[in-house]
C-alpha cells in the first residue's frame, strides 16, 4: 500500500511539473513574441522615416537613432503586450472572476471551453469540474441535513411521548409493556440508521477495498439466510435456494451487508407464508466497453408487495422510501449502501418489480477474481 501510494505520489508530481512547465515554456514564447514583433515594427517605421528622407532632415548620431529604436520597441512593445496580454490573459482573469463567485458559496458558475492552449484548456475544465462537484456535494449536504434531521427526529420524539404515557398510574400492564415495546423499537431504529449512516459516509470516501481474501459466496449468502432466521420464520416464509459455488476475492464483512440488506427487505415486504428465492450462477454479459465479462449472478426475487415505476427510479436515493406502505419498514439507507459496495467491489446492481407482484434484485460481480486462496 505504501509502495502504490508513493507512486501515486510520484505520478502527481511529474504531471503537475509538465504543466508547470508548459505554462512556463508559454509565458517565455509569448514574451519573446512581443519583443520580436515590437524590433520588427521599430525597424520598420525607422525604414519608412528614412524612405521619406525624415531621418534626413535631422542630426541623427547612432545615439539618436539608438535612442529612437528604443523609444519605439518600448511604445510599440507596450501596445502590442496590451491588446495580446487581453486576449491571452482573459481565461485567467475569468477563472479568478469565478473563483471569488464560487468563494461567496454560489457553485452554478462555469467557465466557457476556451481554444487557448491546452494547459488553460486543462485548467477551465478541471475549474468546471470542481464547480460541478462542489454543487453535488451542497445538494448533499443540504439533502442530508434536511433528511437526517427529519429520520432522527421522528423516532426521538416518538421515544419521548411515549416514556411520558409510562409516567402515568392508571396504565395496565398490557399498555406497559405495548408502550416499552414501541420504545424499543424506535432505539433499534435509531441504532441501524446511525451504524448504515456512519457505514456509508465511509464508504462514500472510500476508494480503495482492503483486507481482500478468497471465499465462497454461495456459503456466505447461506450464512446470511439462516443469520435472518427468526424473521422469516415469525411470517413462516419459505426459501428456495439454487446457489452453485462461487469463490470470490473481497472484503467478505463489507459484502455481507449487501446479501443481509436485500434479504431483509425481501422478507419484510413479504405476505405471510411468502416465498423468497435466491440463486448464484456464473453468467456472460456484454461489457460496457465492448466484448464479453464473466459474472457471477446473484438473484434475490420476492413474490410482495413489489414497487412502482416512481419508486423503482429513486430506489437508490439516501433516505428515499417510496409509499406508505414501505416508510413504515425502514430508513432509506439500506439500497444505497447495497449500492455503493456492489459498484466499490466492481459490480453492479439492478431491479425489477412489479405492484403486488414481488421484486427481483440482481447483483453482478466479477467472476474469475480468485487469487488462489482456497
Amino acid at each position: 500500500m505504501k509502495e502504490l501510494k508513493k507512486q501515486k505520489e510520484m505520478q502527481e508530481f511529474h504531471e503537475e511539473f509538465h504543466r508547470y512547465a508548459s505554462l512556463n515554456i508559454i509565458t517565455v514564447i509569448f514574451v519573446f513574441a512581443i519583443m520580436l514583433s515590437a524590433n520588427i515594427l521599430a525597424w520598420f517605421c525607422l525604414f519608412a522615416m528614412d524612405k521619406l528622407n525624415m531621418l534626413a532632415r535631422i542630426n541623427h548620431s547612432a545615439a539618436f537613432l539608438q535612442s529612437v529604436m528604443f523609444m519605439a520597441s518600448v511604445v510599440l512593445g507596450t501596445v502590442i503586450t496590451y491588446f495580446a496580454s487581453k486576449k491571452f490573459l482573459k481565461p485567467i482573469n475569468n477563472l479568478i472572476k469565478a473563483t471569488k463567485i464560487i468563494a461567496k458559496g454560489n457553485f452554478n458558475v462555469r467557465l466557457k471551453e476556451t481554444s487557448n492552449p491546452a494547459v488553460i484548456r486543462e485548467l477551465v475544465e478541471s475549474f468546471n469540474k470542481m464547480a460541478e462537484e462542489l454543487g453535488g456535494i451542497e445538494i448533499f449536504r443540504n439533502d442530508f441535513i434536511n433528511n437526517f434531521s427529519h429520520e432522527f427526529k421522528t423516532p426521538i420524539v416518538s421515544i419521548k411521548g411515549f416514556a411520558k404515557q409510562l409516567k402515568q398510574d392508571n396504565l395496565t400492564t398490557g399498555q406497559q409493556r405495548e408502550y416499552i415495546d414501541i420504545i424499543i423499537k424506535e432505539c433499534e431504529r435509531l441504532s441501524d440508521m446511525s451504524s448504515k449512516v456512519l457505514l456509508l459516509t465511509k464508504l462514500e470516501n472510500q476508494q480503495i477495498i482492503t483486507d481482500k481474501k478468497d471465499y465462497y459466496l454461495d456459503e456466505q449468502i447461506r450464512n446470511c439466510i439462516l443469520l435472518l432466521e427468526k424473521q422469516w420464520n415469525k411470517k413462516n416464509i419459505i426459501f428456495n435456494v439454487e446457489l452453485v459455488p462461487a469463490v470470490f476475492h473481497g472484503n467478505e464483512e463489507m459484502l455481507s451487508h449487501v446479501w443481509l440488506n436485500l434479504l431483509d427487505n425481501a422478507i419484510k415486504y413479504s405476505s405471510e407464508n411468502g416465498e423468497i428465492s435466491v440463486s448464484c450462477r456464473e453468467t456472460k454479459k456484454a461489457a460496457a466497453g465492448g466484448g464479453i465479462e464473466n459474472l457471477t449472478e446473484v438473484k434475490i426475487t420476492d413474490k410482495g408487495i413489489g414497487m412502482d415505476e416512481k419508486t423503482l427510479k429513486h430506489i437508490f436515493e439516501k433516505f428515499y422510501q417510496g409509499d406508505a406502505a414501505r416508510s413504515d419498514s425502514g430508513n432509506g439507507l439500506g439500497l444505497p449502501l447495497v449500492k455503493r459496495i456492489a459498484g466499490l467491489c466492481g459490480g453492479r446492481i439492478s431491479v425489477q418489480s412489479e405492484i403486488n407482484k414481488g421484486t427481483s434484485f440482481y447483483i453482478y460481480l466479477p467472476a474469475g477474481t480468485s487469487k488462489g486462496g482456497i
